[in-house]
């Protein structure tokens, strides 16, 4: 039985399915997007959805969807699904569907009388193609299939309506047709492994909505362009395969084609299979290099969200070939910033102040993985390049200050996580000492010693990397450690910032941690306490007057309540990292029931994956970004470690 499999029930009933989306990519950028019954419910949902570097950084909606329709006797039966308003769809070809699997692929099964007609989808990899291949599995009459390609062609956050400014020409390629709506973007070609009738009728599908966008507060309706359908028949048993993509292709090479791309998956038949196949659909192939995506299907490359993904996205998953070269990209970028002061066109946030810190903190995770050695061989020289830019203030907007600790003005723009603002002025205003920073700091001290210490020629250094890291631990709890035993969120000057936050759980989990056991483990009660559910830590603790526990309404007021509560999943790994650190290999079994929570998730929001953020109270409904790579990337790293020390536990028994 699938791991990922939704009977008739559930897919025709409109309340339970609407909610749940899929997302393939094809590791260049380019991603399908929807829900699991075709209906798409985001401005950014999309059977085409690429990027065109010509144009922008942006993701651009080149076909929205197409509908099917089955032909038997005369009588025709649309498999499509719009909502053009409150609780109206049409043409409600959901309910002609029997079973969604998403194992390998994404299949649907109709059926529609005598007929059982199969769809399976695939992206291919490094390209921008996507692949249909329709089975008719049973027919007792002969069958006729039509196809009405939807186009938009229009930035992923945007909306189209009926214009004149459109480009209706249509030509003929090989089996298909070929369009391109407006200037500047690239050819749709439409294709399809056997010959195929194309019929000229073009007209404006108009009033289409948008649900998802409704309830946030921001335009839903558009309109649009359908330049007339494909015709052709089908016989029991017979398999055709739709190709839509921005080059034409040979007809007859689309089945080996399908084939080969099948035969790279992984099955979804595991909670582990389905992150292991979410973190491979963050990557990011392009001329300048290799990245990791922050999520689907609005962000592109932020740095800070590369560096805390890429650990679980590679080698928590044995891609260490992956993590070496995605981390070549981006060292080659950030030391054209430091260096240089020139940002990379691909990197997003690159120049913000602890970008160096949670470099040196992903490059830690590589010594987890291999040795002391084999790290310092690779990227010794860059981990001690980064520390000594700090020292010597290169970094913009990072102060050394005397005591050890470390300072960046926050005040009129957002330098942390915590990034959300109102008109460009931060909402959470953290700046001064900020308590990541200083732990990052520490554990980065610490860890570069680690690596030279008894090095030939370098104990001069390290011996002033100790008498630094030493000064940092007592500042650090003179600074951050207060009468109640959890840690300030950030102090500036004479203000010390009281609301319990996650971000001391991160000072507690690194693998050099300025504060003792004891310290660790009132912290830790605090945090869980406070901050823990089922799905992560929240923002803020509910006791906090500013506690606003749900993603919900509109911009500003989403904005107001993205870290005043909801819930990140990423932090459950830093989470993780102290419990252990706590209580050693018996605290083994909390952890291991906790990733459990997370488990109920492959079947809800985007199958598969985890959201960008979840309801800080009951039920922790999943909101933002529907695919987050940081999320998924720290759970993995922590089903790696568990692993790991369960494997240790049961040798030394």
């Amino acid at each position: 039985m699938s791991y990922l499999k939704f009977d008739k029930n559930l897919m025709i009933n409109l309340e339970q399915s609407l909610p749940k989306e899929m997302l393939r990519t094809n590791k260049s950028g380019a991603y399908h997007c929807t829900t699991i019954v075709g209906c798409n419910t985001r401005k950014q949902h999309g059977l085409l959805v690429i990027p065109i570097p010509e144009m922008d950084d942006k993701a651009h909606v080149l076909l929205s969807s197409l509908d099917e329709t089955v032909i038997q006797h005369g009588a025709p039966f649309n498999l499509g699904l719009h909502q053009y308003g409150p609780d109206v769809f049409s043409p409600n070809g959901h309910k002609y569907i029997r079973m969604f699997d998403c194992e390998t692929v994404p299949t649907m099964t109709y059926r529609v009388g005598g007929v059982i007609l199969k769809k399976q989808k695939t992206f291919i990899s490094n390209e921008n193609r996507i692949l249909i291949k329709y089975t008719l599995e049973e027919a007792h009459s002969d069958t006729t299939l039509q196809f009405r390609p939807m186009l938009a062609f229009r930035n992923a956050n945007d909306l189209v309506v009926e214009n004149t400014a459109i480009n209706k020409e249509i030509k003929d390629v090989k089996d298909g047709i070929s369009c391109c709506l407006y200037s500047g973007y690239p050819d749709l070609v439409m294709q399809f492994s056997k010959p195929v009738k194309w019929v000229n009728d073009g007209h404006w599908y108009k009033g289409i909505e948008y649900y998802k966008d409704r309830d946030r507060g921001i335009p839903y309706k558009e309109d649009l362009w359908v330049p007339g359908y494909f015709e052709l028949p089908i016989k029991k048993g017979e398999s055709i395969i739709f190709s839509a993509g921005t080059s034409e292709i040979d007809p007859a090479n689309l089945e080996a084609l399908y084939e080969s791309e099948i035969k790279s998956r992984t099955p979804r038949t595991s909670f582990y299979n389905c992150l292991k196949n979410s973190a491979k659909q963050f990557y990011l192939k392009n001329k300048s290099g290799m990245y990791i995506m922050a999520g689907f299907p609005w962000y592109n490359v932020r740095a800070r969200d590369e560096l805390m993904a890429l650990p679980g996205c590679t080698l928590a998953i044995d891609h260490r070939d992956d993590y070496i070269k995605i981390m070549e990209t981006f060292l080659k970028a950030l030391n054209k910033y430091i260096d240089k002061g020139e940002k990379d066109r691909t990197i997003h946030e690159i120049d913000l102040p602890d970008i160096p810190l949670w470099t040196i903190w992903a490059i830690q995770q590589y010594r987890r993985n291999t040795d002391t050695r084999t790290c310092r061989d690779l990227y010794g020289e860059t981990v001690k390049k980064l520390v000594d830019d700090i020292r010597n203030e290169r970094i913009k907007n990072l102060h050394l200050n005397s005591n050890g600790l470390l300072t960046s003005n926050g005040i009129d723009t957002p330098v942390t996580w915590l990034s959300a603002s109102i008109n460009g002025r931060p909402i959470i205003p953290r700046t001064g000492y900020i308590v990541e920073f200083n732990a990052l700091w520490y554990n980065s001290l610490r860890f570069l010693i680690s690596l030279y210490e008894g090095e030939e020629g370098m104990k001069e250094y390290v011996d002033e990397l100790n008498a630094l890291a030493d000064k940092v631990k007592v500042s650090f709890v003179e600074t951050f450690l207060n009468d109640s035993g959890y840690l300030y969120d950030y102090v500036n000057g004479s203000y010390a910032d009281v609301e319990v936050r996650p971000n001391m759980v991160i000072a507690i989990g690194l693998e050099y941690s300025p504060l003792d056991r004891r310290q660790r483990r009132k912290i830790l009660d605090f945090a869980s306490r406070e901050l823990l559910t089922p799905k992560g830590l929240r923002t803020l603790s509910p006791k906090s007057y500013a506690y606003h526990p749900n993603y919900v309404g509109g911009p500003i007021e989403r904005e107001y309540a993205v870290h005043q509560g909801p819930v990140r999943p990423w932090l459950f790994g830093f989470y993780a990292d102290a419990y252990i650190k706590v209580f050693g290999v018996s605290g083994l079994g909390f952890i291991e029931r906790k990733l459990i929570g997370y488990e109920d998730d492959m079947s809800e929001n985007c199958i598969g994956s985890l959201s960008e953020m979840y309801d800080g109270n009951p039920p922790f409904a999943g909101r933002g970004a529907v695919s987050t790579a940081k999320n998924v990337g720290e759970i993995l790293r922590t089903i790696k470690n568990v692993k790991e020390l369960n494997k240790l536990q049961n040798y030394d028994n």
